[in-house]
């Protein structure tokens, strides 16, 4: 996670020297913007933006991926693709998505919901704490305010979620004695 925030880092030095990586965020409705549902999630709207998402996205990106990191990635690819075509779908015309905070609202509904699809009390243990955290941050999926994308935050969310389900731990039939 620590490289991964580095990345965004890098990306966002790179992109305040140059300006080059603003064409990367997404505008809605137009099909050549598919190809940035990905990229949008590794850019920001400037380093104020970013250090809003640096923390969350430390401590729950951690959290998620204590169960393994091809799970993660899998989890991490469902958000944002999830996440980017929900704001593809429904951003406001003439408006550019950029942040990590889709994959940040993302990782807080995986987490949530993990442990009771997973049937783990010790995931369920994590998602409550996680929700005495983070929980208020859930606010940020209504549209309160018009510069920040509830869209992103919201499909985010329930990419997650999704994910939890999708990436569920399989358990084995329990095979009854004598068998």
């Amino acid at each position: 996670m620590a490289g991964w925030v580095a990345l965004l880092w890098v990306l966002e030095a790179v992109d305040a020297a140059t300006g080059a990586l603003d064409t990367y965020g997404l505008s809605p409705r137009r099909f050549g913007e598919l190809r940035d549902v990905i990229p949008m999630a590794f850019l920001h709207h400037g380093f104020g933006h970013l250090a809003s998402n640096t923390v969350p996205l430390l401590v729950l990106g951690f959290l998620a991926a204590l169960s393994g990191l091809r799970r993660f990635a899998a989890v991490v690819l469902t958000i944002m693709v999830l996440g980017g075509l929900g704001v593809w779908l429904t951003a406001a015309d003439n408006s550019t998505t950029a942040g990590a905070s889709g994959v940040v609202f993302g990782l807080l509904g995986y987490l949530l919901v993990r442990g009771f699809v997973d049937r783990s009390a010790r995931d369920i243990v994590v998602g409550l704490v996680v929700l005495a955290v983070y929980g208020s941050a859930l606010w940020g999926v209504l549209p309160t305010n018009p510069a920040i994308s509830w869209q992103g935050h919201l499909f985010g969310l329930i990419g997650g979620i999704l994910a939890a389900f999708l990436f569920r731990r399989r358990r084995l039939p329990a095979t009854a004695p004598g068998r």
